[in-house]
C-alpha cells in the first residue's frame, strides 16, 4: 500500500527533520540519514512549487498565448507595515 506524498505532508516532514537536526543529540549516522531524507523532501517541494508556478503562468496567458506579467500582491500583506517602515526611514534623512 502506497501513500501519496502531498506538499503539505512533505513540508511537515521536512520541518520535523530540521527540528530533530537542530535539537542534536543523535548519532552521526542518524543525522546523515535525516539530512538525506530532508534533501529528498526539499527537492520534492521545489518540484511541486515549480509545477504550481507553471500552472499560474498558464492562467496568466493572454488570448494570443503570450504571458502577461502581473504583479502579485497578497491581500494579507497589502498596506501592512512593510511600506510604512520604509517611509519612516526616509523621513529621518
Amino acid at each position: 500500500m502506497t501513500t501519496t506524498l502531498t506538499f503539505e505532508k512533505a513540508l511537515a516532514e521536512l520541518e520535523q527533520i530540521v527540528a530533530k537536526l537542530e535539537k542534536g543529540g543523535i548519532s552521526l549516522n542518524e543525522s546523515l540519514a535525516l539530512f538525506e531524507k530532508g534533501v529528498k523532501m526539499s527537492r520534492f517541494l521545489r518540484g511541486e512549487l515549480d509545477k504550481a508556478e507553471r500552472k499560474v503562468e498558464i492562467l496568466l496567458k493572454d488570448e494570443q498565448g503570450k504571458l502577461r506579467a502581473e504583479e502579485f500582491e497578497p491581500e494579507a500583506e497589502a498596506g501592512t507595515g512593510g511600506e510604512a517602515a520604509d517611509d519612516d526611514d526616509d523621513s529621518k534623512d
